[in-house]
């Protein structure tokens, strides 16, 4: 349950077409409440451009400005968000630092099924109503069957946690019946029985040499200015009871959310931070930051790994490779799970808009999550389509496969 204030969030939607929106959120603190709001943002299509986050450690005020990261005239749910945003303000009184028993439960699976004749383009546009609805793929078994069909199972959650009425369901059922036409039959919600009882992890663990080559340190697939300009200094001379965090790096889609998800989960908080752009396009991120126990962080072994994992998952907060399974390529993309559970937004849709812009058909799809480096990850994982897609059938052809998923998931040019 959030704060209950409405005047605790504020948006301004921008006035002019290029300008940023902003939103103002003004309500008690917790430890990652900054990285809740991130992903929040994030998962409504927006990009942040510049932000402004201080807390006296009880109060917390953050000042957003945003813009839309699609260029298609999709119009935000600014009602929506402000709604959502409101929901992850806390309480009195405050969880001030983290609690493992305090982290969220599941929610609740529904199963979307649909039927219908295969189409390109078809599971971008069943990915973007789900998204646009503020539905969220769990997982997801795709298939295509011999006479030209698909048969697609999504288990899907509720941000709005309405799935469970039928006014939720029907307004659900009719705007995808309407996307999809008439090919289609009518789609059915409805909770998932055994039959239809995932593995563990949503599939089989992957092969080990894909495994090795998706999870390794340093992927083989390395985007060369990210590596040469990212640095993260610490400096402990500024402030008497904060340690100041300086990160400079390339810009890129989820940025803030990927370094303040990683201070959540080392379970520092944060009382101050600024994220800008720079005139040579990069971002210049401070932060002024604690310890759990309120102490600055002093040790030089504890600033040398903490500074090596921001680098880390500012370098990586995605992994994609394609690997061959049997004779068809599999399109894998990997990204961290956070200590609460929440895998990355809108990855799954991302996707598909990459699929869809190199012109390759999904011949199956499935999402799942696997362990690796000490910690867990989500993986998606396609089957492509080789039929129509000569990209695949040589080694330079699936590096730019790789390559523009990887941009459309950074926000990069492709």
């Amino acid at each position: 349950m959030g704060v209950g204030n409405e005047d605790g969030v504020v948006i301004r939607a921008a006035e002019k077409a290029g300008e940023a929106a902003k939103i103002t959120v003004n309500c008690p603190d917790k430890t990652g409440l900054g990285c809740d709001f991130c992903w929040i943002i994030f998962d409504f299509g927006l990009r942040i451009s510049k932000a402004d986050v201080s807390t006296d450690g009880r109060w917390c005020f953050c000042v957003f400005w945003v813009l839309p990261c699609w260029t298609n005239g999709k119009k935000v749910q600014w009602g929506r968000l402000k709604s959502r945003l409101l929901s992850a303000c806390p309480s009195l009184p405050i969880p001030f630092f983290h609690d493992p028993s305090s982290l969220p439960t599941n929610a609740q699976l529904f199963l979307l099924k649909i039927l219908c004749l295969d189409r390109k383009g078809l599971l971008h546009e069943v990915t973007q109503v789900l998204s646009e609805l503020e539905l969220r793929i769990q997982r997801v078994k795709v298939s295509t069957t011999p006479d030209g069909g698909v048969v697609d199972l999504f288990f899907i959650s509720d941000s709005r946690e309405l799935l469970h009425t039928q006014k939720r369901k029907e307004e659900t059922c009719e705007r995808l019946n309407s996307v999809l036409g008439d090919t289609c039959a009518p789609c059915e919600i409805e909770s998932p029985g055994v039959e239809y009882e995932l593995p563990r992890n949503g599939f089989t663990s992957l092969p080990t040499a894909v495994a090795e080559e998706l999870f390794r340190s340093e992927p083989s697939h390395d985007r060369g200015s990210v590596k040469e300009t990212t640095s993260v200094s610490v400096d402990n001379s500024l402030s008497p009871a904060h340690t100041i965090l300086h990160i400079r790096c390339v810009d890129q889609k989820g940025l803030l959310y990927d370094v303040l998800r990683t201070l959540k989960d080392c379970n520092i908080q944060i009382a101050y931070d600024r994220f800008l752009t720079n005139k040579e396009g990069f971002r210049e991120i401070d932060l002024f930051v604690q310890r759990s126990d309120g102490k600055k962080i002093e040790d030089p072994e504890e600033q040398r790994l903490l500074c090596c994992r921001i680098i880390a998952e500012i370098r990586h907060p995605l992994r994609v490779t394609i690997a061959s399974r049997g004779p068809d390529s599999e399109l894998i993309i990997a990204n961290p799970v956070e200590l609460s559970g929440k895998g990355r937004p809108r990855v799954f849709y991302d996707v598909t808009v990459a699929l869809k812009l190199l012109g390759i058909c999904i011949f199956s799809a499935e999402i799942g999550r696997q362990s690796a480096m000490g910690k867990q990850w989500e993986v998606y994982r396609f089957l492509l389509d080789e039929g129509g897609a000569a990209s695949l059938l040589t080694d330079r052809g699936r590096r730019r496969v790789v390559d523009v998923v990887r941009n459309v998931l950074m926000g990069w040019a492709y």
